[in-house]
């Protein structure tokens, strides 16, 4: 008999919670990637940073549209994590579903950088089908 891979999480709250940490952080590393990348200098270009992203190219800019869509994403997955939470959708679930959202982040970063537009669309999907399944968990754990 098959094990799911969901059994192999851990039922502990904090695992989620760390998962949403690090979610959160996502877009700040993009963003000093961007810079880092880019070139930015810290005596001159933090003056105006934003100014500075928002005339980067390539690479550079690539990786700071990777932090908008990653800050555009968190209220969603935050949500989707609470409401399953409060809704009792069993830990192990939650927290696999959580973590498989990070990693699809982390990828989409990668595919973004990396300039794959369709592989990136697709793990954009993917990630947003995690969310919809915790709210799913969700609605079915309180009906």
């Amino acid at each position: 008999m098959a094990i799911s891979w969901v059994m192999l999480f851990s039922d502990k709250a904090s695992h989620a919670i760390i998962a949403v940490v690090v979610a959160c952080l996502l877009p700040f590393v993009c963003a000093f990637l961007a810079k880092l990348v880019g070139g930015f200098d810290f005596k001159t270009d933090n003056q105006n940073p934003r100014e500075f992203l928002a005339k980067s190219t390539g690479l550079s800019a690539r990786l700071n549209a990777s932090q908008a869509n990653s800050f555009e994403s968190l209220p969603m997955f935050i949500g989707a994590v609470i409401f399953a939470m409060y809704a009792f959708v069993p830990q192990n679930i939650v927290n696999a579903v959580a973590w498989l959202y990070v990693l699809l982040r982390v990828i989409y970063v990668m595919a973004y950088a990396m300039n794959l537009a369709l592989f990136r669309s697709v793990i954009w999907a993917l990630s947003l089908t995690c969310c919809l399944q915790l709210f799913y968990l969700s609605i079915k754990a309180l009906s």
